[in-house]
């Protein structure tokens, strides 16, 4: 729901109904995640998308007699389907799609939780999706680290999913969990879809040159909220890095190190030290390294990793620190300007993250789609 969230609340703020297909679970090679969505308006419009066009169509017509009228219902595409090839998902995955309607009235926390998200504070949308009392079906309760808002009907039924949503929350994390009719651990015939709104995950950029200026650009676009740090306040400007979050003037090891000790780094942190200067990325690296983020990268020779690793070593670090140091940093595509390295760490990136293994689809046999 968060890329169609700003298109929602606006109509939402404006009364209109709207129409909203949301994926809750997939399997094998589904085209979008959890949490993706599409909105139908009254006047026939649709925004967003749930399966990159495969099913489309059939969404559009679920969420067109919704708007009229029908109750919201949960709907499977895919390949196990005597229709499958008219929905067009023939990419070999299963999507479970549940389509509502929302508005004013069937959702009035939804000016809460789009506050949450502009404030990046992490709340979750419970949503119930499946329950043999039909009317309880799309019930929606917000969960955030410190509070909740609204019911899924039972108080029995809240105090379960809110423990659970909490936890998925805490990880970001959004998926379906099953429950008995009344929240019970060990039943089923309840299920519950939690779409987990974390706040855009962390891109540090350490080193104020060239390569940093398609790093960053790279990492806006894959969804990071991208600073940029160098001790040099000639190179580190907003005017040579446009479009990123944060420029910041200060010593690498410093500015890391105070953001750590404030607690705005956590595992899906990265952290790309560009530098080529061994009196900033040794420090910023002895700092990195020592957090459990989610990915640390050096840029240069082997040469230059070789002489960095001692260092590294000499300043205490164990093997099993030094084991989580992406350097040379990037997968090997053989990279050469600034904007085929940035493709190239943001490669690495993305296969550590989902477990793939970095090499030609068109060589290899099994699933296309990873899940570690």
């Amino acid at each position: 729901m968060r890329d169609v969230l700003d298109e929602l609340t606006k109509r939402w703020e404006s009364g209109e109904k709207v129409g909203m297909g949301t994926v809750v679970a997939t399997f094998r090679s589904a085209p979008r995640p959890p949490g993706a969505a599409m909105l139908v308006t009254a006047d026939g419009e649709a925004v967003g998308s749930v399966s990159g066009g495969c099913v489309e169509s059939a969404v559009y017509q679920e969420a067109t007699e919704v708007l009229e009228g029908d109750e919201p219902r949960l709907r499977r595409y895919g390949v196990s389907d005597d229709d499958a090839f008219a929905v067009g998902l023939t990419c070999g995955g299963i999507l479970d799609v549940f389509v509502e309607r929302v508005d004013r009235e069937t959702f009035p926390e939804l000016d809460a939780v789009a506050e949450s998200v502009r404030a990046e504070e992490p709340v979750a949308v419970v949503t119930v999706v499946e329950h043999p009392d039909e009317s309880r079906i799309g019930g929606h309760l917000l969960v955030w680290r410190d509070r909740t808002s609204g019911g899924l009907g039972s108080r029995r039924l809240d105090d379960a999913v809110v423990d659970d949503a909490r936890g998925m929350l805490a990880s970001g994390r959004s998926g379906v969990i099953e429950y008995g009719p009344e929240g019970q651990r060990r039943g089923e015939g309840l299920r519950v879809f939690v779409n987990s709104f974390e706040p855009p995950p962390r891109m540090l950029v350490f080193g104020a040159i060239d390569f940093a200026a398609a790093m960053a650009r790279m990492g806006a676009f894959l969804g990071y909220r991208v600073t940029v740090c160098d001790a040099r306040p000639v190179f580190a400007t907003h005017s040579r890095f446009p479009g990123v979050d944060d420029v910041v003037v200060d010593w690498p090891h410093r500015y890391l190190a105070a953001e750590a000790e404030a607690g705005r780094l956590d595992e899906r942190t990265a952290v790309m030290v560009l530098t080529h200067d061994p009196k900033f990325d040794v420090p910023v690296l002895e700092v990195a390294l020592r957090q459990g983020l989610g990915y640390v990268g050096a840029m240069g020779s082997r040469r230059t990793h070789d002489d960095r690793v001692r260092r590294l070593r000499e300043q205490g670090l164990t093997e099993e620190e030094l084991a989580k140091l992406a350097s040379p940093i990037g997968l090997d595509l053989g990279a050469r300007t600034p904007e085929e390295t940035a493709v190239s760490i943001a490669a690495e990136l993305i296969a550590l993250r989902w477990g793939g293994r970095g090499v030609r689809l068109s060589e290899i046999a099994g699933p296309i789609h990873h899940h570690p």
